[in-house]
């Protein structure tokens, strides 16, 4: 009984299970943002057909995805196989078949979201990463902090490129602003360096992952606000053409 959860329009993201080289020369997977045109009778779905660059995206048949929908009741996932293709009222579709049970997406904070956002960090001491963790942020110096840009985020950490290398395993002082509800939410923040290694065929660009430590629950709500806000803004722009 999909129909409970999902409705004709909702939003939605597919995600090749195959990982492919990115246009920042990373590897990791490719996303198609789309929605439901309809559900079927017999529990198949069909979706608008992706487009990037104002082409349609011929996703192959029997190609599986990891689909995110984004419903009124909230994210769910499942997985999905492309079983056709078709034109209905001069809209082209996929036919898709469940071949995983849909399920409530609760790791929200793990949603990652790609961004343009300034920042700043710099690597902290072992007794400035003490007092952080004992809420005295207020006691940690933004002194010489290097420039870098959040390139995508999720209530659990960012991917980040700068010009400095950190040591991974190092806890690191962020700054950073992001917009919600037409407000500018500026952000202190203290991440665990996951990676940190230079771009290929970037001389002196570093990308950098990152995972929040001693974030509270309102903080990292708000992080999630933005991401979902900032979405939603994206695909209704999209619907419209623009």
């Amino acid at each position: 009984m999909i129909e409970k959860f999902i409705s004709p329009g909702d939003k939605l993201e597919l995600k090749s299970t195959v990982s492919v080289v990115l246009p920042d020369g990373t590897e990791g997977v490719k996303t198609y943002r789309t929605s439901v045109y309809d559900i079927l009778d017999d529990g198949r779905l069909e979706l608008v057909m992706p487009m990037e660059k104002s082409k349609l995206v011929l996703l192959p048949v029997d190609g599986e995805y990891d689909v995110c929908f984004f419903a009124h009741g909230g994210m769910y996932r499942a997985d999905v196989r492309i079983i056709g293709r078709r034109k209905i009222n001069g809209i082209y579709v996929l036919v898709v078949e469940m071949i995983s049970n849909l399920h409530k997406f609760q790791r929200r904070e793990y949603y990652r979201f790609n961004c343009v956002v300034d920042m700043k960090a710099r690597e902290m001491t072992g007794e400035e990463s003490d007092a952080f963790a004992r809420g005295l942020a207020h006691q940690v110096s933004e002194k010489d902090m290097a420039r870098g840009v959040i390139v995508d985020i999720s209530g659990g950490g960012t991917r980040f490129v700068s010009r400095q290398k950190f040591h991974e395993n190092s806890i690191i002082l962020m700054r950073f602003n992001l917009p919600i509800m037409e407000i500018d939410r500026p952000f202190l923040l203290a991440a665990r360096v996951i990676h940190s290694g230079e771009i290929e065929n970037r001389t002196n660009e570093y990308e950098n992952r990152v995972k929040f430590e001693f974030i509270d629950t309102a903080t990292r709500e708000e992080i999630i606000k933005y991401i979902l806000i900032s979405r939603n803004n994206y695909t209704q722009v999209e619907a419209k053409g623009g």
